[in-house]
């Protein structure tokens, strides 16, 4: 069930057609889900403020309404070690169109997932699994499922993957904890059809399983173009 924030989130996007990361990430969080320990910089002096409280090493993320691909425009940066890097860091995305302010997150390690919802125009809600991060595109390897998903769907989803060995344990590497990977697609197949009438579709990549949790370190929400926004009741041209 959506919350009164998560409504606020989704209402003040609707012109904009799409979630900035700090409101996907705080939707996503609203709904249970886990993601990184987060701010939303305005300013340099609160970058340095958040990575000082978060800790080192950091990730820093640009956040433009103008755009949508960060990675496309050199708007993600790792491995930020240190407040002189920090500050280089806002100096580089600050020349990003539209540039807005800075997000600062922990890193998170793990085995890198995809987890993904899509309206159908035929089918309705679905769900995919898959192994995720930059090469998704590339070698394909993921499982669709109807949503609402069932108890019993997330493990068949896991078990359909080539890829799935690097979740077991491969070559001695620790296993990704399973349990938490599917306690995450059955929480997410819930606040997909809680949003129905909202979204067109949602990327949660990559995902960061670890032996821990499953934890979202990326998310892209796209709202319906141009519908009545069953938030408001009011017509809405999310158009970006």
């Amino acid at each position: 069930m959506l919350t009164k924030r998560m409504k606020e989130i989704l209402a003040a996007s609707a012109g904009r057609g799409w979630l900035l990361e700090p409101d996907g990430k705080e939707l996503l969080k609203n709904a249970g889900l886990l993601v990184p320990r987060f701010a939303f910089a305005r300013s340099v002096q609160e970058a340095l403020r958040f990575a000082r409280t978060i800790g080192y090493p950091l990730v820093a993320k640009v956040v433009s309404p103008l755009v949508l691909h960060k990675s496309d425009h050199g708007g993600v940066l790792t491995g930020i070690a240190a407040d002189e890097e920090v500050q280089a860091a806002w100096r580089r995305l600050s020349t990003i169109e539209g540039f807005e302010g800075m997000l600062v997150e922990e890193t998170v390690q793990g085995v890198e997932m995809i987890v993904g919802a899509k309206i159908d125009f035929q089918f309705g809600p679905v769900i995919l699994l898959g192994m995720g991060g930059t090469a998704v595109d590339v070698c394909p390897d993921a499982a669709i499922r109807m949503a609402p998903l069932a108890n019993g769907d997330p493990g068949r989803m896991i078990q359909c993957l080539r890829g799935r060995r690097l979740l077991e344990g491969y070559r001695g590497r620790t296993p990704v904890d399973l349990a938490s990977l599917s306690d995450l697609l059955l929480r997410f197949s819930s606040i997909v059809m809680d949003l129905l009438g909202v979204i067109e579709s949602i990327d949660l990549n990559p995902v960061m399983c670890s032996s821990r949790a499953s934890v979202i370190a990326d998310v892209r929400v796209m709202l319906k173009p141009r519908t009545t926004n069953p938030l408001s009741g009011h017509a809405v041209d999310s158009t970006p």
